[in-house]
Parts: C-alpha cells; sequence; structure tokens
C-alpha cells in the first residue's frame, strides 16, 4: 500500500437521483420527486469521510447549478473535490430512481451524454491519485469514451504508485447497450483489482448461475485478488481471502431503501482496511471489518436518500453493541 496513507480515491460518476416521494409507485403514479445526491463512487467517498477517513473524488460534473451543487455536497461532507472538473457544454446526470414496496429499486437515466462520461486522461489529477491508499472505482465509467480511456489510464496511475485497486461494478443494465457488453467490458478489468465487491445480483449476471455457493463464487475469483466480496443483502455477506473464506451475518433493521447500502457497505470496509492492511491477511481481523461494514450498510438502509443516510463510526458502533 502506498506508504503509510489512509486517503480513499474515489472515481467515477456523481448524479442528481430523483426519488418519489412515496414508496411502491411506478415513477409515472409518482406525486412528487425528492432531489438527492447520488452516484456510487461519491457515496463511497463520503462515507469514508462520515466515519472519520480521509477520501477524495475524481470526475467530471456539469457546470450547471446541480454540478455546482453537488461539488459543494462533496466539500461539505469532508472530500477533497480537487479531482472534480466541469464540462461547460454538458449536464450533470440524472437519474429518476423507483422505491418498490419492498424498498428495492429500479432506474431511468438521463445521459446523452451527461459531463461524467466527457472526462478525458489529460484532465485526471494526477498527483491526486498518486496518493490514494486504495483507488475505487466502478463499471459505469466504463461504458462510453473518452470516460473509459480516463479510467483505465487512473487505475495505471494509482497502480503504479503503490495503491490497492478496489472494485465494485456497481451493474446498471439499462446503461450499457447490452448485457452481452456490459459483462464482457465489467469483466475486461477484473484481473486487476485487489479487492472486488458484488452482489448477489451482480455474481448472477457475470456468472449465468444462480446460486451464491462457493463454487460459483470462486469462478470470479483470480490469484491475483487479496478480497472477493459477494453481499447478500440483509443476509450478510460472504468473503473469500487467499487463506480462508467465510459468511458474516448482517444486523436485523426495518428496511426503508437500500439506495447506497453497498456504497456505505464499501465505504466502510475500505475504512478498516486502509487503518489496518493486515486485515486481508487475518481472518479475525477481516471478520471484524465486515461486520463493521455490514452495521454501516445496514443503518443506511433505514432512511431514505444514499448520503443522509451513511453513518458516524459512533452509530456504527452503537448498532454493533447492541445486536
Amino acid at each position: 500500500m502506498a506508504g503509510n496513507r489512509e486517503l480513499v480515491v474515489s472515481f467515477g460518476e456523481m448524479l442528481i437521483d430523483f426519488v418519489p416521494t412515496v414508496a411502491g409507485v411506478s415513477l409515472a403514479e409518482a406525486p412528487a420527486f425528492l432531489k438527492a445526491p447520488g452516484g456510487a463512487p461519491a457515496n463511497v467517498a463520503i462515507a469514508v469521510s462520515r466515519l472519520g477517513g480521509e477520501a477524495a473524488f475524481v470526475g467530471k460534473l456539469g457546470d450547471d447549478e446541480f454540478g455546482r451543487m453537488l461539488a459543494a455536497i462533496l466539500r461539505d461532507n469532508g472530500v477533497d473535490a480537487g479531482g472534480v472538473v466541469f464540462d461547460a457544454g454538458a449536464r450533470t446526470a440524472l437519474a429518476f430512481v423507483t422505491l418498490r414496496a419492498d424498498g428495492e429499486r429500479e432506474f431511468m437515466f438521463y445521459r446523452n451524454p451527461s459531463a461524467d462520461m466527457l472526462l478525458t486522461a489529460d484532465e485526471l489529477n494526477v498527483e491526486l491519485i498518486k496518493r490514494a491508499a486504495v483507488f475505487h472505482y466502478g463499471s459505469i465509467s466504463l461504458i462510453a469514451e473518452p470516460c473509459r480511456s480516463a479510467h483505465l489510464r487512473a487505475m495505471e496511475i494509482a497502480k503504479e504508485a503503490g495503491a490497492l485497486l478496489s472494485y465494485d461494478p456497481n451493474l446498471r443494465e439499462a446503461l450499457w447497450p447490452s448485457r452481452e457488453e456490459a459483462r464482457t467490458q465489467i469483466l475486461s478489468i477484473w484481473d486487476q483489482a485487489d479487492i472486488v465487491k458484488v452482489s448477489e445480483v451482480e455474481l448472477e449476471f457475470l456468472t449465468g448461475i444462480d446460486s451464491v455457493e462457493d463454487d460459483v463464487v470462486m469462478k470470479l475469483w483470480r490469484p491475483t485478488m487479496k478480497l472477493l466480496l459477494v453481499t447478500l443483502g440483509d443476509q450478510g455477506c460472504k468473503y473469500y481471502a487467499r487463506d480462508f473464506h467465510g459468511a458474516v451475518p448482517s444486523f436485523k433493521v426495518q428496511q426503508v431503501d437500500t439506495t447506497g447500502a453497498g456504497d456505505a457497505f464499501c465505504g466502510a470496509l475500505l475504512r478498516k482496511i486502509v487503518q489496518d492492511p493486515s486485515s486481508l491477511q487475518d481472518q479475525k481481523k477481516l471478520v471484524e471489518a465486515i461486520k463493521f461494514a455490514n452495521a454501516c450498510g445496514a443503518i443506511t438502509a433505514t432512511k431514505k436518500g444514499a448520503i443522509p443516510s451513511l453513518p458516524t463510526e459512533t452509530k456504527v458502533l452503537q448498532l454493533i453493541e447492541k445486536a
């Protein structure tokens, strides 16, 4: 890992989510929408910062009211926005997110193209990326050029500087030209990651098998990896490291909105790993880190909207102690 630093740099999209004011309705039926900042990589950065960690975000926003608002939200939440650039010719991305009666989500995106898709390799804040202990990213930034080339270059810079690479594919099928293209591109950078987190839906999508058994998960394991995680919602998480594997149960909470719960999990786990990188080789430490991450994800699902729901370390420890 890069020196003794604890900086988590998140790369990718930040956007505005519009969420219906009532749950369990279609977009057409929604009487009104609440505006909420979103975008998985940005959520992860804010999750790290909310837990007392050092975080930065690298990405492109529209030079518009929403873009300026999102940059301010990063700064207000203690995230270094030195990697944010603005595009005068493209808008900040929008997503309409329906919350079904069970708290799960459906998406409709406005990106044609949005500013995040137009980030170029020349616009990367190289010095910021070089300072990362962990460089975290998703797959949405792989969909279109020039952002795809910027993404690949940023990974190279971070890896060369000694960072751990963390990958949460964060599958959004509606954004890809086809399922085949999504699967191909998501897996095109699979071998380079040190830490990978997938949901059970993503596991099935990538393997073609509807199972979370170990032999299925191991189809996604690579010898270069340090940690592979499969999140199972309210059932907790399965983990696979080089010398051990297991499962950690979640915490029982009343789910209201699962938006951002996976990002909260990622942020919390990365926060723990940069504090003590030896947890990747120590099963007892890793289980404690995952338990902390599970608690963080569970708390985030108890309120509407990702960023307002992200907990502080005190809140997470309170839930762990109560359980």
